[in-house]
């Protein structure tokens, strides 16, 4: 199965590099290019791609406002982005996971980190990059006053593993053979965290970790 992408950046050159790089993959395909926030948005609803790929900084929109426009907590039917941009940015970058990203990546990320980004927002499953994602989640966690908010219902023990494993950046493969589990067995106990804490991603289930000091430096 092709994953459709919409990819946004405002400089022309990064956008071009983004869609070879994705073209080039056997089933990924580019089906639109914009600019600008604005046009992003509108070529995701009217195209209805598995995966946008947006820059944080654009003219007029930006990311983080075309991420909350499309996966948004109040939208109905959201639609898997991602975020790219480079190291300097950490505040937006963590604004945007809170809009609803997936995931993000660093603009110096190469092909394969690319793809696996792509693949991952497609299937559900939203990268957190264990060099990028959980370094900047526990800064910003650090920054701020220690979280409060406790699960609806205990977490077991497993389900405690499997979420420092979520925060510290792992897939759902790595989770499994590490805690010898079956594939099933993780989606099921990630499932289950989504419900208890709650939160609509693994990323939200990252940044409820850091943020109530389930996982320390």
């Amino acid at each position: 199965m092709t994953v459709r992408v919409v990819v946004a950046d405002d400089q022309e050159i990064v956008r071009t590099g983004l869609t070879m790089i994705l073209n080039s993959q056997p089933d990924i395909q580019v089906v639109g290019e914009a600019a600008n926030g604005h046009r992003a948005v509108e070529l995701a609803r009217h195209l209805r791609p598995d995966v946008c790929l947006f820059d944080i900084r654009m003219p007029g929109l930006d990311g983080i406002e075309a991420t909350r426009a499309l996966a948004g907590p109040e939208v109905p039917d959201p639609i898997a982005v991602v975020v790219i941009t480079t190291f300097d940015l950490d505040e937006y970058v963590y604004a945007a996971l809170r809009a609803g990203a997936r995931g993000f990546l660093l603009k110096d990320a190469g092909t394969a980190m690319l793809a696996q980004a792509v693949h991952a927002a497609a299937v559900g499953d939203a990268l957190i990059a264990p060099s990028v994602t959980a370094r900047l989640l526990r800064t910003f966690a650090a920054g701020g006053p220690a979280g409060t908010a406790q699960p609806a219902d205990p977490l077991t023990d497993r389900e405690e593993q499997v979420l420092a494993a979520v925060a510290s950046g792992r897939t759902n493969g790595e989770i499994a053979a590490e805690l010898f589990i079956t594939l099933s067995t993780v989606k099921t106990h990630i499932t289950s965290l989504m419900t208890k804490i709650p939160a609509r991603n693994r990323v939200e289930i990252a940044m409820w970790a850091y943020e109530t000091n389930r996982v320390r430096r």
